[in-house]
C-alpha cells in the first residue's frame, strides 16, 4: 500500500485496545497503518436503554457513514455490537481470534447470591432475562457506557453487582480477582470476538485486513449471527447463542428468553464442521417451533408498549 492503511475506531479505551491489536498484528505483516477513532452515537447518549434508541448498529453507524465517504479504510468493532445485516457495500474481512465468550458477575459481596433480595445492573435485555430466569426475587436495574464508566457507577450505586463480557475487561486489565463467572449464561451472539469491516469497492484494504482472519472464530460466530438473525434479535431480544468447535464437530447451544425470565426456549445440537452451512438458520427455526415464535411476538409487543 501507498499510503497507510486507516483504522477506524470508537474512542473508548476497549475499542482502542481493539484498533491496536489489529494495528499490530498489520505492522507485523509489513503495513503501515494509522489510527483514526470517532465517537458513536451509543457512546454519547447514555440515559436511555439501547432498544429505546431505535438505531440498528448504534455503536457502529458512526464508522459505516466514515468508511463511505472514504474517511477510514477499514473499521474495527466488538462483534457482538456489530448488525447481523451489514450496510451495502460494506463488507466482513475478518474475524480476529476469540477470546472468552463468558459473562462475569463483579460484586460487592456474592452473600446476596443465596438470599432472596438483590440488585443487579445490565444494558443487555439477554442478561437481564437470563439473571432473572435464575434468580427470579432480584431486581435487574439499567446500566449503559463503556466499561470503565460502568464501573464506576457499580462503585457509586448501593447495587449488589453488575454484569459484564470476562473478554472486555481482560483486555483493559480490569478484570478482577473475585469475579464470578457465569458459565451458566449463554453469551451474545459474537461475544469475545473483534471484526474487521472494509468497503467492498475498497480492495486493498479487503486483501491486507483478510490476512487476519481465524477460521475457527469466523465459523462459529457466523453460526451464532444466522441464529439471531433468523430469530430477528438484534438489541431487541434477550438472544443467547454459543458455537463451539471439537473434533471436527460443531455444537450449538441458543436460547430466547421472556423479558422478565419467566420463560425461555432452548436449544442444543451438534453436526460435522464441514456441513455448518444454514446450521444457525436451522436451530433457530426449531426454536421459533417450540415456542419461540409466540414469545418473539410478547417480546416485541412488550417492547414496543413498555408498561411505565
Amino acid at each position: 500500500m501507498k499510503s497507510p492503511l486507516r483504522i477506524g475506531t470508537r474512542d473508548s479505551e476497549l475499542a482502542l485496545w481493539q484498533a491496536q491489536t489489529v494495528q499490530r498484528q498489520l505492522e507485523r505483516l509489513g503495513f503501515d497503518t494509522v489510527l483514526c477513532p470517532v465517537k458513536s452515537t451509543g457512546d454519547i447518549v447514555l440515559d436511555k436503554p439501547l432498544y429505546e434508541l431505535g438505531i440498528t448498529g448504534i455503536f457502529t453507524k458512526t464508522l459505516d457513514v466514515a468508511l463511505i465517504k472514504g474517511e477510514i479504510d477499514i473499521a474495527v468493532h466488538s462483534m457482538k455490537d456489530v448488525p447481523t445485516q451489514l450496510p451495502q457495500g460494506i463488507v466482513q474481512t475478518a474475524v480476529l481470534k476469540r477470546a472468552s465468550t463468558m459473562d462475569v458477575l463483579i460484586h460487592k459481596g456474592s452473600d446476596f447470591l443465596n438470599g432472596k433480595n438483590g440488585t443487579i445492573a445490565t444494558g443487555s435485555l439477554r442478561r437481564k432475562a437470563q439473571w432473572l430466569y435464575q434468580y427470579p426475587n432480584h431486581k435487574v436495574i439499567g446500566l449503559r457506557g463503556n466499561v470503565n464508566t460502568r464501573l464506576i457507577k457499580l462503585i457509586e450505586n448501593d447495587w449488589q453487582g453488575a454484569i459484564f463480557a470476562k473478554a472486555g475487561l481482560q483486555r483493559i486489565k480490569l478484570l478482577p480477582k473475585d469475579a464470578i463467572m457465569l458459565d451458566w449464561m449463554v453469551p451474545a451472539p459474537a461475544q469475545g470476538a473483534m471484526v474487521v469491516v472494509a468497503l467492498e469497492k475498497n480492495q486493498e484494504a479487503c486483501e491486507v485486513s483478510q490476512k487476519l482472519n481465524d477460521s475457527d472464530s469466523d465459523v462459529t460466530t457466523r453460526i451464532e449471527r444466522e441464529f439471531l438473525r433468523t430469530l430477528e434479535g438484534g438489541c431487541t431480544a434477550p438472544v443467547g447463542a454459543l458455537a463451539e468447535i471439537k473434533d471436527q464437530k460443531v455444537r450449538l447451544k441458543g436460547c430466547l428468553h421472556a423479558l422478565d425470565g419467566s420463560t425461555k426456549v432452548e436449544i442444543s445440537k451438534e453436526r460435522p464442521l464441514n456441513k455448518f452451512e444454514g446450521f444457525g438458520k436451522s436451530c433457530a427455526y426449531e426454536i421459533l417451533e417450540s415456542g419461540g415464535m409466540q414469545l418473539m411476538k410478547k417480546i416485541k409487543d412488550e417492547l414496543n408498549n413498555p408498561v411505565h
